[in-house]
């Protein structure tokens, strides 16, 4: 009869267990429903039922993950936590979960304390970067960059350290210490361009152009991007490198209307002929002759070289027959046919058709009035120079010249007259 009555009693209690383990199933199954069709608030109502009839940490877990997405109950789900990690120490996903409600809650300091429990215990790559977003919220700026520098030493992450270096920018005054930081980053990684432009914000603040100019010229190599090419180009002018400017364009092709003029500026005359060339010949526009022969006159070792003056005048001649008439080339040609006394005659009248262009410009008053000076008429090139001389002044050695020329011209034509 006894044990009857034990085996009765067993059965009953195997019933009970299976019938809640059944229960228990299928609330299961209703959560998990609920939660794949984004019904957060019931899911955590009913993982909130299973905890409390089981006392598995997981339905714990799940219900406050779901009231943590859909901000419900916040404060219950914090009361929840903190009773179960004062009964559970050494569970991690306790304090994880805690440490994200303080930090949404705004509780920094919270969120820091129960952090530096947290990673007591573990030193994994997620825990130090939540632990170190609760020292950084928390104002805790130096503890927060030694904990993300411990994160990103383990794992390189360029992330990781973009986000030290803000803090060091932002909150930290220590720009140099930043800059060393992503200066060997891209060193010794395939750093992305985010890292180089922080880099070139920083070099402003610290007013730093050469390494300006060296992040932009990296960037142009490694991209080739056009944007990156005109600020090494800019960069250079206002530096006036213009030197330095030219072997970039010449290593990195695509801008030779650019290299032309600095060919030019830095009297590289014979570089600035065969550009000159290679232009004419795939245009053929007139001009580059006219280039051509101001390149030939100005590259001449002596320029009272009949060889030379005559393939000047060859191509201007050829320039102006198929339709050159710019003022500068006019100008240019004309003072040459002056000052060289092969057509003086001619020489005026090109000038006069580019001073129709522009009338008021010094340079060509100036080569008239030397083209009357040439000729000896003194009184009409002294009106012109006078003119140039008031507007200029007598800073530029070859209007300085002429004006003196012009005036000694001028006395010894008028004690002339007065002797006769």
């Amino acid at each position: 009869m006894h044990r009857n009555f034990i085996k009765s009693i067993l059965s009953i209690i195997i019933l009970f267990v299976i019938s809640a383990k059944a229960q228990e199933d299928e609330l299961l199954m209703k959560a998990i429903l609920l939660e794949e069709n984004l019904a957060f608030i019931k899911s955590a109502d009913i993982y909130g039922e299973l905890y409390k009839d089981t006392n598995k940490k997981e339905y714990l877990f799940k219900e406050i993950s779901n009231r943590f997405y859909t901000q419900d109950k916040v404060a219950e789900s914090l009361k929840k936590l903190k009773k179960f990690n004062l009964s559970h120490p050494k569970n991690l996903i306790g304090k994880r979960l805690l440490i994200s409600i303080y930090l949404q809650e705004k509780s920094y300091d919270d969120a820091r304390i129960v952090g530096s429990k947290l990673i007591e215990s573990s030193d994994r790559d997620e825990d130090l970067e939540l632990v170190a977003s609760s020292c950084l919220y928390s104002g805790k700026y130096k503890r927060g960059v030694e904990l993300l520098s411990k994160l990103y030493k383990k794992n390189n992450n360029e992330q990781v350290l973009l986000r030290i270096v803000a803090v060091m920018t932002q909150y930290m005054n220590k720009n140099i210490d930043a800059i060393k930081l992503l200066e060997t980053h891209r060193i010794m990684n395939n750093a992305s361009i985010e890292v180089y432009k922080m880099l070139i914000d920083l070099y402003i603040k610290e007013k730093n152009i050469d390494k300006i100019l060296n992040i932009y010229k990296v960037l142009y190599k490694k991209e080739q991007k056009d944007e990156y090419k005109r600020r090494v180009i800019e960069i250079y002018v206002y530096k006036r490198e213009f030197k330095n400017m030219i072997k970039f364009l010449e290593e990195y092709k695509g801008n030779n209307d650019i290299l032309y003029d600095l060919y030019k500026k830095e009297k590289e005359f014979k570089k600035a002929i065969n550009l000159a060339n290679k232009f004419y010949k795939e245009t053929k526009n007139p001009k580059w002759l006219a280039e051509l022969a101001i390149l030939t006159y100005e590259n001449a070792e002596n320029k009272n070289s009949k060889k030379v003056l005559n393939k000047v005048i060859s191509l201007f001649d050829k320039s102006i027959s198929l339709g050159v008439d710019d003022s500068i080339y006019l100008n240019y040609y004309g003072y040459t046919l002056i000052n060289r006394d092969i057509d003086i005659d001619r020489g005026i009248k090109m000038i006069k058709n580019a001073l129709k262009q522009q009338p008021k410009n010094s340079y060509y008053l100036d080569s008239i009035a030397w083209g009357y000076f040439k000729k000896s008429e003194c009184q009409k090139a002294y009106k012109i120079m006078k003119q140039v001389v008031e507007k200029e002044g007598l800073k530029e050695s070859e209007i300085k010249k002429h004006w003196e020329k012009i005036q000694q011209c001028t006395k010894s034509t008028l004690i002339s007259l007065t002797n006769n």
